[in-house]
């Protein structure tokens, strides 16, 4: 069965895992570890993505992400590209270091949010890389330490969790340490990571269930969380799909995207496509990016190809693009 689509709205809480190709180890060193934490902190900060939780693996690694304004996507393609690079320069490596594509599961914060930061966080003790809730304390590979204030990490969000267990800190670090140390036992949560979610039957249809003995079900491999959360998050994405097949199917393209920007920027065509540094063609051409990608659904990297740039430079681009957009009020069509 093909894959669905990602599933992401500016506010969506995020479990993200990622795995090594062929599950080899992505981090070799403390080394690796603090270079890719550097890189992801510089990055949510960036994007002003908050981050709940957190822990790295030798063969993989967990985040809980709420997103701003930039999609999910877009931060893990710079994360996961910078990293990689970096780790294959640093060994004279070639070849990919993560699979393919990571796992996302968009999820309903206010009854899973405590759930996941809990149970990403007993990653490393279930992986008996510590022996023991004291030695998580203070493992610095793993959000839990920082919460605990044992380790800073200015781009992960402790204040929101610590709140849920007590106004006061030193009482709320207690109270949320119990409340870890209680799932100890629970072991490896399938509910929590996809494996125990209902899968679709395939298409928008297929996720439409039928009522049975008077309540309503909707599932949806991609989705954790109540019927009621996950046809609302449906909606609201297929709302979005409509949107992009109605322009091709009124012939829109990249041409005809590349020609509105030209006339609403107030440019020659062919210096939409020109490669330049100039302030006018670095905004026209994100302009293009932005329309391209989030309105018509092209693919990032047949961008990259077409205009000769790095994947890494349409992300930015994307997002450059949606501030000119607004700021001028500019309209597809």
């Amino acid at each position: 069965m093909p894959r669905g689509s990602r599933i992401d709205a500016a506010g969506a809480v995020h479990h993200i895992m990622v795995r090594g190709i062929e599950r080899r180890k992505i981090f070799d060193s403390d080394a690796d570890r603090d270079h890719f934490l550097h890189r992801m902190g510089e990055i949510l900060l960036d994007t002003q993505t908050t981050c709940f939780a957190w822990a790295l693996m030798p063969n993989h690694f967990h985040l809980l992400l709420r997103t701003g304004k930039v999609p999910i996507s877009t931060i893990m393609r710079r994360l996961l590209t910078g990293y990689a690079l970096w780790f294959n320069r640093s060994r004279c490596r070639h070849g990919h270091l993560f699979q393919n594509r990571f796992k996302s599961i968009l999820c309903q914060e206010d009854s899973y949010l405590l759930e996941l930061v809990r149970y990403i966080h007993l990653n490393p003790l279930r992986a008996r890389l510590v022996k023991s809730i004291q030695e998580l304390d203070a493992f610095p590979y793993s959000g839990h330490s920082t919460l605990m204030g044992g380790f800073q990490k200015s781009w992960q969000e402790t204040d929101e969790i610590l709140k849920l267990f007590g106004s006061k800190p030193a009482l709320a670090r207690r109270m949320y340490r119990q409340f870890v140390e209680q799932g100890i036992g629970q072991g490896r949560r399938n509910d929590l990571t996809g494996g125990g979610l209902v899968r679709s039957a395939g298409g928008w249809e297929g996720l439409k269930q039928k009522r049975e003995e008077g309540q309503y079900q909707r599932s949806d491999e991609r989705i954790l969380g109540d019927s009621d959360f996950v046809s609302r998050v449906l909606e609201k994405t297929k709302e979005s799909l409509t949107k992009s097949q109605k322009l091709k199917s009124e012939g829109m393209d990249v041409d005809k995207i590349a020609a509105q920007v030209s006339r609403l920027m107030g440019i020659a065509v062919e210096d939409v496509w020109a490669i330049g540094k100039q302030q006018h063609i670095v905004n026209a051409r994100s302009l293009l990016c932005y329309w391209a990608v989030r309105e018509l659904g092209v693919s990032m990297s047949s961008l990259s190809r077409r205009l000769r740039i790095s994947l890494p430079a349409i992300s930015k681009s994307v997002v450059r693009g949606k501030q000119i957009a607004e700021d001028n009020a500019f309209k597809l069509v």
